[in-house]
């Protein structure tokens, strides 16, 4: 009997534990300064809104306020698939005004990726939606963040959320130039990752974006950003992914994929650095991308 009450106390230690600890770290996260902390707080606002993987960060904060004078807000995450994509979208669509525009950067829909969306638990208190894709996606992490609080925050979504506790998440873009190495083997280099079993699916993620945001009175751009000089030949799928995309949701897909001539411009095969962004981001100005009375 003796046994017994020790292993409740130390039971009930562990429990209270767990959710005391939890609890700190949440505070953490509802404080940060990391996009999507703001975005559950109330502070995302925007005239534009720039969606996508890692190659919607190419939608560089800085230079597209600097051409055009409206704010911004980027969902955009390294590995996002158009699921998370488009729940993500759906809670910004309601909790702020309509943005003018919103891009989207169409690679998304190459790939699923479950894993980064269980990491997205420590946010799945602010969002039935986003609970829900979690429980559907990842019922095994849904339900150990159940149990365990404290398991919610064992992801990278938290520790990005502590680096920006105290900084901007706006400046979040490569800041080197590609190696040398890295430039000479491009030629060498495949990526070819679209999932046939799970294409239709983000599709048809991709295509409730565009209804959701056009309900809600926003226009939609949809776009493929740079690759590097020559490297877009490289990504075998990208051809069938645009006509898909185009065929699935009755818009043209802007195609960005050779516009930067400069190596230099560049931090990687997939991503130009700051100065690319920049230049990329003035002829999106040019070409009426970014404004509001852009045709489709």
């Amino acid at each position: 009997m003796k046994n017994a009450s020790v292993y409740l106390f130390l039971l009930l230690l562990a429990f209270g534990g767990d959710r005391l600890i939890a609890a700190l770290m949440g505070r953490q996260v509802g404080a940060s300064e990391f996009r999507y902390s703001r975005l559950y707080r109330g502070e995302a606002g925007a005239a534009l809104l720039l969606v996508g993987n890692s190659r919607g960060l190419t939608f560089y904060q800085p230079a597209v306020e600097a051409e055009t004078g409206k704010t911004t807000f980027n969902l955009s995450y390294n590995g996002m698939p158009a699921d998370l994509a488009n729940t993500l979208l759906q809670d910004y669509l309601e909790r702020y005004p309509p943005p003018e525009k919103i891009l989207i950067e169409i690679t998304l829909c190459d790939r699923s990726n479950d894993a980064l969306i269980a990491g997205f638990l420590p946010y799945s208190t602010y969002s039935g939606r986003l609970d829900s894709l979690i429980a559907a996606r990842q019922p095994t992490a849904w339900t150990a963040g159940k149990v365990s609080h404290l398991y919610r925050y064992n992801s990278e979504i938290y520790q990005r959320a502590l680096y920006y506790s105290h900084r901007a998440d706006t400046d979040w873009l490569l800041d080197r130039v590609i190696s040398q190495q890295l430039s000479e083997e491009a030629g060498s280099h495949r990526y070819d990752v679209l999932e046939p079993a799970q294409h239709d699916y983000l599709l048809a993620q991709l295509r409730e974006m565009i209804a959701a945001a056009r309900g809600a009175g926003s226009q939609v751009e949809l776009l493929i950003n740079p690759y590097f000089p020559g490297f877009a030949a490289q990504v075998d799928h990208l051809d069938m992914l645009k006509r898909n995309v185009e065929s699935a949701t009755g818009l043209k897909v802007r195609d960005y994929r050779d516009a930067l001539a400069d190596p230099t411009a560049f931090g990687d095969l997939m991503h130009p650095n700051k100065k690319g962004a920049a230049e990329y981001i003035a002829i999106l100005e040019k070409d009426g991308v970014l404004s509001p009375a852009a045709s489709y």
